[in-house]
């Protein structure tokens, strides 16, 4: 199927997302799309995929004109779209969610579904449980899920938005192998819209870059990384070097701790975070790091072991008490968890920073507009906040952090951000360092892991394995750990 984009334009207020776009896509390539947050990408393919309509432009599959109303209507003609975060239902099992989107639904024999699924699963490479529940997977199993229903439904050209974003290498290297095979053996176009130059470099055919809502250029891969980090930023801010921090009092203290779900059980972990430090959590996924930091921003119980927050012990901490002691927690879900869909930044603003049964809404929409300003954020105090590209969301988050906050827990910070936004986030977080509080975050990036954190906590097969000095390890070492390595 030859899929052409024919001068798209579409505009959300005042912001331009995409002018005019043309882009023609052939059946059996990988295409990258890049650019930096707030290009547009998202936009331009939320509109091939039928979740929004386009201003103006048309949609042609071969060389016929579309008109698409919804994903629905996108997916019967071929077209289907990985979102950065799954469209499931949590509560739901896997199986579940798989019928919720076949035709005929829940109606299906579930004997007959199940098997259709696993035989699916195994033909692409997936480890597929039709009987797990949504909420007990990673977010790289629910990606697999979520393709296989894209597949069963027949698209013919498949959208990733940033699917590698906080699944593991391994999972990272299946999908890729699965992507390939889509693409040479059974002749399907494949769209990757990611920021890693890297993992374009190494699966696409050829890249196509957007900025400010333009079609910039694009080059045959590989290529030189510069070539498309010019293309995709007028230029790129220097970085600072980071001190060594001076060690503060201790704001989080673990001593035994364990966490147990119906998955995976966290081995007694000691551990201290002090003012002013950065520790980060290394870890294939899976392996108990997401635990940890949930069970100490009291998300999740604990099954025995201390915890003390800003030196009190926590026998029973909830979330609530722990924003009360100065901890403030970034999920990396910003639609799931983080922010609420269908509310605008200024109803956020009210949530965070009013007290009482009365909303002062004038109050609120002042205070968003500073925030705007302070945090650079793409969008008015009336935006709503699922209208915002990733970067602008993740903005929106430090911009309702409070000012008090002694304890940062971050998931996955810079999650589907481009170099500059990624350096934005990494700006705030040294400011609160700076102020003295201690931060505490999870990533999947060994990069990052290396180049942000003082010491490194390394997580294998449920149990903290080792932790490290973030300055006397490199990055073979640290994925040598991560991989169980001794």
């Amino acid at each position: 199927m030859r899929v052409e984009l024919d001068k798209i334009s579409k505009s959300f207020g005042p912001v331009q997302a995409n002018r005019g776009i043309s882009l023609t896509f052939e059946a059996g390539r990988i295409y990258g799309l890049l650019g930096e947050n707030g290009a547009g990408k998202s936009t331009l393919m939320k509109i091939l995929s039928g979740y929004q309509t386009p201003d103006s432009g048309r949609i042609l599959l071969d060389a016929v004109p579309q008109q698409f109303r919804s994903p629905l209507d996108a997916l019967a003609a071929g077209i289907g779209m990985l979102y950065q975060d799954p469209l499931d239902v949590p509560p739901f099992t896997v199986l579940e969610n798989y019928l919720l989107g076949q035709p005929g639904g829940l109606a299906i024999p579930r004997r007959t579904a199940a098997d259709q699924l696993r035989q699916l699963g195994q033909h692409y490479g997936f480890d597929v449980h039709p009987h797990e529940r949504i909420e007990d997977l990673s977010l790289g199993e629910r990606q697999q899920l979520e393709l296989l229903r894209l597949l069963s439904g027949g698209a013919q050209l498949l959208i990733l938005d940033e699917p590698t974003t906080g699944i593991s290498a391994e999972q990272k290297s299946v999908l890729f192998n699965s992507l390939r095979d889509l693409a040479r053996k059974e002749r399907k176009t494949l769209i990757l819209v990611s920021h890693k130059l890297e993992e374009v470099q190494d699966l696409c055919d050829q890249a196509i870059v957007l900025r400010q809502g333009d079609y910039v250029g694009g080059a045959k891969l590989p290529c030189p990384s510069r070539k498309l980090v010019n293309l995709m930023f007028a230029e790129l801010p220097r970085r600072a070097p980071r001190p060594r921090p001076v060690a503060g009092t201790p704001q989080l203290e673990l001593r035994d701790l364990v966490v147990r779900t119906p998955r995976l059980a966290l081995q007694p972990v000691d551990l201290s975070l002090h003012a002013g430090e950065v520790l980060g959590l290394a870890g294939l996924e899976g392996n108990g790091q997401e635990l940890l930091l949930r069970a100490c921003a009291g998300l999740l119980p604990l099954a025995g072991g201390e915890l003390r927050l800003a030196g009190q012990r926590q026998p029973r901490l909830d979330y609530l008490a722990a924003r009360k002691l100065g901890l403030h927690y970034l999920a990396a879900g910003r639609l799931e968890e983080g922010l609420v869909s269908g509310m605008t930044l200024a109803e956020h603003m009210a949530l965070v920073s009013q007290n009482g049964l009365f909303v002062d809404r004038a109050a609120s929409r002042a205070q968003t507009r500073r925030q705007i300003k302070q945090y650079q954020i793409v969008a008015r105090p009336g935006s709503r906040v699922e209208e915002l590209s990733g970067g602008n969301q993740q903005r929106v988050l430090f911009g309702l952090l409070p000012d008090d906050a002694q304890l940062i827990l971050a998931e996955h910070p810079t999650r589907g951000l481009d170099l500059r936004s990624s350096d934005w986030i990494w700006q705030q977080l040294d400011l609160r360092r700076r102020e003295g509080a201690a931060i505490l975050f999870l990533s999947a990036d060994l990069d990052e892991l290396l180049e942000r954190s003082d010491r490194i906590a390394v997580f294998s097969g449920g149990r903290m394995s080792r932790l490290l000095d973030a300055r006397q390890t490199s990055l073979n070492e640290l994925g040598h750990l991560i991989g169980g390595g001794a």
